[in-house]
């Protein structure tokens, strides 16, 4: 009997903190963008699907534009691919850079609100990691 009122007991003061903690929880909710828009900066390591090639690299803003310097590695005789998407002007704007063993790049652009980025091995669009927002 004192194990059940002891159960009771808990389960109610447990539903009483939970109702007391929900309203600041629903106060601020965070979306999954607001968390990856504030990942300007380092990003990565993302891997294509079989986790033949990887990239990382940096982004940033700076007088206006937005820089984005990125390194490749992958290890077989294969390339590696990564691709940017991103939107300026209105619109979307898709490009990739292939590279064998290890590479770094570079690009920038004005006007630059979303940039996309995955990788990719074996072909332009084989063995596709996941899509990440870098900016």
């Amino acid at each position: 009997m004192r194990k059940i009122l002891a159960a009771t007991a808990l389960a109610g003061s447990m539903a009483i903190a939970g109702l007391a903690v929900a309203p600041a929880a629903q106060a601020a909710p965070v979306t999954a963008d607001a968390a990856q828009a504030s990942s300007a900066g380092n990003w990565g390591k993302y891997y294509s699907s079989n986790h033949n090639a990887y990239a990382y690299g940096k982004t940033f803003k700076k007088g206006g534009k937005v820089y984005t310097h990125w390194y490749g590695k992958e290890s077989t005789s294969k390339f590696g691919y990564v691709w940017f998407r991103y939107y300026s002007g209105g619109k979307w704007h898709t490009f990739y850079r292939p590279w064998n063993g290890k590479h770094h790049g570079s690009w920038s652009g004005k006007g630059i609100k979303r940039i996309y980025t995955y990788t990719c091995w074996g072909g332009k669009s084989k063995y596709c990691g996941s899509v990440h927002r870098i900016y």
